[in-house]
């Protein structure tokens, strides 16, 4: 029998607990998320990768680190990347030269977090942005939903040249809705035809780049009364059918506000999971459960194996296969060499201006 592993979970602190290891060697998690409060240094860092990887070589390490005020890891040596909104002004100046500083970002990113033994990060934004969501703001590259996909494309570049995979989000668009989904249940009311026309446009322009794409927590009732993430017409109908997008698709985080109300009903981590799965997602997200007794975690992981049992979801060896075909092909390079290399060096002298 084929193993799925569709939960990505985190970790209390900086180092593994036992709590953590017995929940790594769970059947059902393939991921651990890492926050700020999961670095001290690199040194720390890469131990806490090599010790998950000891565990589980198959396991996906991600983090959200995107730039701006959304990049979990910021000194001892790691690069201070710009927002994306920067990029974006920049290509109103000097559109060639963004895209090459948008590659740049890209690149430094994904081989800082590579050399300490991230393998994947949750970028880039494609939401646009309408001067409506604080949550999303300077996180976006702009307005102009044509900028938002090139630019994207570059930065996307810039990841695979270090090699790492990417994560488009939050499909089919956050930027329209002023509420934060971590708080609220954000609602858009605009028509299918709107959406596919400026916000989910660069999703089917990148269907063929984008290695996963993570769903927004929002309602677009004119099309579905659940989220986006939870809407086997948005995921299942429109992404992957109309949109031709075949890569891997992650539920965003299962504890905001956003995922914990479905059909007007207060539900379980564990509903929430069942339906997401059941919608299209490959990989669900539970993050900050584990800060401290972490019993929603192992609450969630119960829960799934009983619900599994109950026929309420099914294992898919199909997201099994792309889950996998997330973590890096490549080995890790060592931090110090990557400090040497032309490439890096030649994509700092390209970032530094953008501050």
């Amino acid at each position: 029998m084929f193993q799925h592993s569709p939960v990505i979970i985190d970790i209390a602190g900086l180092t593994l607990t036992k709590a953590d290891r017995r929940r790594l060697k769970h059947p059902l998690v393939g991921g651990i998320i890492l926050f700020a409060r999961n670095w001290q240094d690199r040194a720390q860092l890469t131990a806490l990768c090599a010790s998950i990887k000891k565990i589980r070589r198959d396991v996906l390490i991600c983090v959200d680190h995107e730039g701006g005020r959304v990049q979990r890891f910021r000194t001892d040596g790691f690069t201070h990347l710009p927002p994306m909104r920067t990029l974006g002004e920049l290509w109103l100046k000097a559109p060639m030269q963004a895209t090459n500083a948008a590659t740049a970002c890209g690149y430094v990113l994904g081989a800082e977090l590579r050399a300490c033994g991230v393998d994947l990060s949750f970028t880039p934004v494609l939401d646009l942005d309408f001067g409506e969501s604080s949550v999303i703001g300077d996180r976006a590259f702009g307005r102009d939903p044509r900028v938002v996909a090139l630019l994207a494309k570059s930065l996307m570049h810039g990841l695979l040249q270090s090699g790492m995979a990417n994560c488009g989000k939050h499909f089919p668009g956050h930027g329209f809705v002023r509420a934060d989904s971590h708080t609220d249940v954000p609602v858009d009311r605009r028509s299918l035809k709107a959406i596919l026309a400026d916000d989910a446009a660069p999703y089917q322009w990148l269907s063929t780049t984008l290695s996963s794409v993570m769903p927004a927590h929002v309602i677009y009732p004119r099309v579905d009364a659940r989220p986006a993430g939870f809407s086997s017409k948005w995921l299942g109908d429109i992404l992957r059918g109309r949109l031709g997008f075949g890569g891997a698709i992650f539920s965003d985080d299962l504890s905001m506000a956003g995922a914990r109300q479905l059909d007007g009903e207060a539900v379980s981590h564990t509903d929430a999971a069942v339906a997401a799965l059941g919608a299209g997602c490959d990989m669900v997200l539970l993050c900050n459960q584990s800060v401290g007794d972490g019993q929603d975690v192992d609450r969630l992981l119960d829960g799934l194996v009983v619900a599994q049992l109950r026929g309420q979801w099914q294992l898919q060896q199909a997201s099994e296969e792309r889950r996998q075909a997330l973590l890096p092909a490549v080995p890790s390079p060592d931090w110090n060499a990557l400090m040497a290399l032309p490439a890096y060096l030649r994509a700092l002298d390209l970032i530094r201006p953008l501050h």
